[in-house]
């Protein structure tokens, strides 16, 4: 059994991971912490664990946690797991970060967009970005896996395919998110209280601001071969859980949604949790609610020139912590779709 800890357990991620490790077939968690929850049973805090975790949150001692595990979680604000990771690594385990200390490849980037200088570049260069369907070769045998935000997954997912082909602009490319409010993590709030947010759309953090940009900009810029920048406009909408992105790029004349579609069944043929719709079909956060699935649908607008991508994913699984498991099972040589085949739950 793989002997598992998560550091920071109960916030919207650090929960949904205790969910999926506490029902995996190979996983023993051993140790989950909080700052918030100290010394109470996690299914006093969270009922909908009664009848598969009953362990006690602790408050972090990194040594112990260190000593009992294989592999730690860590789901902390940004800046935090730099004064872990060393540490794990040090003690010769793994470690998969759920939050941005270890995504970003240039530490001056980090620095520029997070106002946190990098403390941990010796583990930071040796890190790899986890988005197992674009860098699964390079996960295999790594200590450290920066998991992947949830925006970026779902365009880099979207976007994947086109790399391997001359039909599209990437200069051109316009990317419109929008996140169920679960995104905003689990503290209080002003701009997440339900009278706010309620009957409500809006959007936030637009032209470049969002700290997501310059991660998504480094996995389009890998897929394109050269630097490109991207314009990205986050959503708030008034659901729980889903992020929907629609990818917007200039296309050359007399490609066809049939022509694109084929690349794109090709490119996710052997990959277990992406799925390819059929022209004429469209996604929707429905259909991959609470599973590590994406669907991505596809459409081309013959009399401008574009072409439409729509990726869906749920945030908290494919977007934060079923990625993290999905990383997890390919860093101990497990199929990769160990306790993740769940259904989606519809309606």
């Amino acid at each position: 059994m793989i002997k598992a800890s998560v550091i920071g357990a109960t916030g919207y991620a650090g929960v949904e991971l205790v969910r999926i490790l506490g029902q995996h077939p190979a996983v023993q968690l051993v140790a989950l912490t909080t700052e918030s929850y100290k010394d109470q049973k996690m299914s006093a805090v969270f009922p909908h664990l009664v009848h598969g975790v009953e362990m006690t949150a602790l408050e972090l001692d990194l040594v112990a946690v260190v000593e009992k595990s294989d592999v730690v979680f860590t789901s902390l604000p940004h800046a935090l797991a730099m004064s872990i990771v060393p540490a794990v690594v040090a003690g010769g385990k793994k470690i998969i970060d759920l939050g941005a200390d270890y995504r970003l490849k240039d530490a001056t980037v980090y620095g520029a967009w997070y106002k946190h200088q990098h403390t941990d570049l010796e583990n930071l260069a040796q890190a790899v970005y986890g988005l197992p369907e674009l860098h699964r070769a390079q996960i295999r045998g790594r200590k450290v896996v920066g998991n992947p935000g949830c925006y970026p997954t779902s365009v880099a997912l979207g976007v994947a395919p086109l790399g391997r082909a001359d039909w599209v602009d990437w200069d051109s490319l316009i990317i419109d998110s929008k996140s169920g409010v679960s995104g905003a993590g689990r503290g209080l709030s002003l701009g997440v209280h339900f009278s706010e947010v309620n009957e409500n759309l809006k959007a936030y953090n637009i032209a470049g601001t969002h700290r997501h940009t310059p991660e998504i900009e480094q996995e389009i810029s890998g897929l394109a071969g050269r630097p490109i920048k991207v314009s990205f406009t986050p959503h708030l909408i008034p659901m729980t859980r889903g992020i929907l992105s629609t990818m917007y790029f200039s296309i050359k004349s007399g490609v066809g949604v049939k022509e694109v579609y084929e690349a794109y069944q090709a490119f996710y043929s052997q990959e277990p949790f992406v799925n390819v719709l059929e022209p004429g079909q469209l996604p929707q956060t429905k259909h991959v609610y609470g599973s590590n699935y994406c669907q991505i649908g596809l459409a081309v607008d013959q009399r401008t020139n574009r072409l439409l991508v729509v990726s869906v994913i749920d945030n908290l699984v494919k977007g934060a912590a079923g990625q993290a498991v999905q990383n997890m099972n390919l860093l101990f040589d497990l199929e990769e779709t160990v306790g993740l085949r769940t259904l989606p739950i519809f309606p």
